[in-house]
């Protein structure tokens, strides 16, 4: 599952689906990062979903590390 998350369905499809494997494997994650709120949706360089995208991919990252014990 390592592939780069470049958008907000990939990221929420990402979230929901490593939550649901640590829920069955009676696995507890950290909390995924939150939403950012304060895009102006000019698409800037280093926009605030940029961010976000690599946070999420991090805490995938992390999430995985938790689920292979």
């Amino acid at each position: 599952m390592d592939f780069p998350i470049t958008d907000r369905g990939t990221a929420q499809a990402v979230i929901s689906h490593l939550q649901q494997r640590a829920s069955a494997a009676a696995a507890e994650l950290r909390e995924p990062p939150p939403e950012p709120v304060g895009c102006c949706e000019r698409g800037c360089q280093g926009c605030v979903w940029e961010g976000y995208f690599d946070a999420v991919a991090y805490w995938r990252d992390e999430a995985l590390l938790v689920l292979e014990d």
